[in-house]
């Protein structure tokens, strides 16, 4: 339980701010394209501690790895808080986004130590715990950005964050992992995981897949409803964040059907229902009824397709599903960090159907590589 609101409080802050960077834009003055990059600066901070901290679960206390970057994170908050310009929010959001992926390690640290026939049940608690994290931030963020401004609204964040640290330097266990090796030989190792293991290349190129639609979708969804003629304030927008409640409802369940039948058949289903969903949405974002059911559909596929990969992964060799999570993680957030970059553009050049309809053929692409990856290793 712990483990999950820790990678909720931690995950949460790459988003908290996405439905109040209208009104960003407009009081640092800068373009909206501009400040359409800090989801991006996130991103490529993710991936930046998924290559140098993520592989450091496999190696040390619980307790302490947690702890001390839930404390980095709350800084980089306080940072982004102060920020003059776009430049300091934008280098601010890079450090947010690095230690932020402590909510990574927590799904790591949470497989580890679940037992046998239960490790994907573990990881989908945990997941469950960043999907609340990121469907709420968004409307705690864009009413805290309301009520307070988008500084106070950091500000807020950070204190939750700190009190995370402090539970689990307090509660966590102390004792480090039986790691192999150097923690300079596991970061040269990395690269070689990707050429031996099939499964996890498979899995990265789903992933990533899913994770660009993912984003496309929520991105392009904030900048919509921010402009004529919707013109939605941060709350408005935060509020469709609720309707991705299905998907934290789901995972649950989906640990256990993971636990019980092939991974294969969870993700291919759980695209199904994504796929769905964003087929609705691509009608419009006119019908507030029918965007709210097709970001239910969409988050819970998507939510649920994450936590039974991820359990796949981990399986491949236990011992280092931090350093398989490391390199999962970097290249499904690079691919998604690409989602980010292009939603504006995107947007501008072809409308939100078209913006819909391009994450729509991620999808089905995602469950292609699944699909035929798994038949090569039956043949």
């Amino acid at each position: 339980m712990l483990l999950a609101v820790v990678a909720g409080t931690a995950i949460a802050n790459n988003y908290a701010i996405q439905p109040a960077l209208t009104d960003i834009a407009a009081q640092l003055h800068v373009p909206l394209s501009v400040i359409g990059l800090v989801p991006t600066a996130a991103l490529l901070g993710c991936m930046t501690g998924f290559v140098l901290l993520l592989p450091l679960a496999d190696r040390v206390a619980p307790n302490r790895l947690l702890a001390a970057q839930l404390t980095a994170l709350a800084a980089a908050l306080t940072l982004a808080a102060a920020a003059p310009g776009a430049g300091v929010l934008l280098a601010a959001y890079l450090l947010v986004g690095a230690t932020a992926g402590v909510a990574a390690q927590a799904g790591t640290i949470a497989g580890r130590l679940a037992p046998h026939g239960r490790r994907a049940r573990a990881v989908a608690g945990v997941a469950a715990g960043m999907s609340a994290g990121i469907l709420l931030s968004r409307l705690v963020g864009g009413a805290l950005a309301d009520a307070l401004g988008w500084r106070a609204m950091l500000l807020v964040f950070a204190t939750a964050v700190l009190l995370c640290a402090t539970a689990a330097v307090r509660l966590l266990p102390a004792e480090r992992p039986p790691a192999r090796g150097t923690y300079p030989a596991a970061l040269r190792a990395l690269p070689r995981l990707l050429r031996q293991l099939p499964g996890l290349r498979r899995a990265v190129a789903a992933g990533g897949l899913w994770y660009l639609a993912f984003n496309l979708i929520w991105v392009a969804l904030a900048l919509a409803l921010g402009r004529p003629p919707y013109s939605l304030d941060p709350t408005a927008i935060g509020l469709y964040s609720l309707a991705g409640l299905l998907g934290f409802v789901s995972l649950p369940v989906t640990g256990r059907l993971a636990d019980r039948h092939s991974p294969r058949t969870v993700i291919t289903a759980s695209l199904a229902t994504a796929a769905t969903g964003t087929a609705l949405l691509a009608t419009g974002l006119g019908n507030p009824l029918v965007t709210a059911l097709g970001l239910a559909l969409f988050d819970a596929g998507a939510f649920a397709a994450q936590a039974a990969n991820q359990s796949r992964i981990m399986a491949l060799d236990p011992a280092r599903s931090g350093s398989l999570s490391s390199v999962y993680l970097v290249l499904y957030f690079t691919v998604g960090a690409v989602g980010t970059t292009i939603a504006a553009p995107l947007l501008e050049a072809v409308g939100w159907t078209g913006t819909a309809l391009t994450a729509l053929a991620a999808l089905p692409a995602a469950a292609g590589v699944v699909l035929t990856g798994d038949k090569r290793s039956a043949a």
